[in-house]
């Protein structure tokens, strides 16, 4: 019997199992002027946050970016990270791609779109491509738009 391995061996069965979409476990990281932000500087800030990007759904704009948010707010991203990491639980980018992907669940599952693609309602939910649209759909719902739209339909077909 031949208990060596072969390095080719040893290599498949130590690799981290790859994540599809090139999506990666999360890390937690320790920032200090999160904790230096004042509270009440917080909680006015998190009410603009919520009327700017959920309620006039500016997440919608591909364009639009935290430095942009933070023009808005008359604030720095410094100040805008610490608040949507600490209030929300999330980075900039997940917040807004948390919401395109609840706008994009309502469309797929409305019958009034069935005639249009994944990359049109990408678009209108307002991902710039369709490769970060697959992920972050994948990352929040766990299945494909297109497995998600079809069980949709199979679902109200019964």
């Amino acid at each position: 019997m031949n208990y060596k391995q072969t390095e080719e061996e040893v290599v498949k069965t130590n690799a981290p199992k790859k994540l599809p979409y090139n999506l990666r476990e999360k890390k937690k990281k320790d920032a200090a002027y999160r904790t230096m932000i004042r509270p009440e500087l917080a909680d006015e800030l998190y009410q603009k946050i919520v009327d700017i990007v959920i309620i006039k759904k500016k997440y919608k704009d591909p364009n639009f970016s935290s430095k942009d948010l933070a023009k808005l707010l008359k604030t720095n991203t410094r100040y805008l990270s610490a608040v949507v990491n600490s209030r929300f639980g999330m980075n900039y980018s997940c917040l807004l791609n948390e919401y395109r992907i609840k706008d994009a669940l309502r469309l797929l599952a409305d019958k009034k779109n069935q005639n249009k693609n994944i990359e049109e309602i990408s678009a209108m939910v307002g991902f710039a491509n369709r490769q970060s649209f697959y992920a972050a759909f994948y990352r929040i719902v766990g299945e494909t738009p297109n497995g998600y739209r079809k069980a949709i339909m199979e679902a109200k077909k019964k």
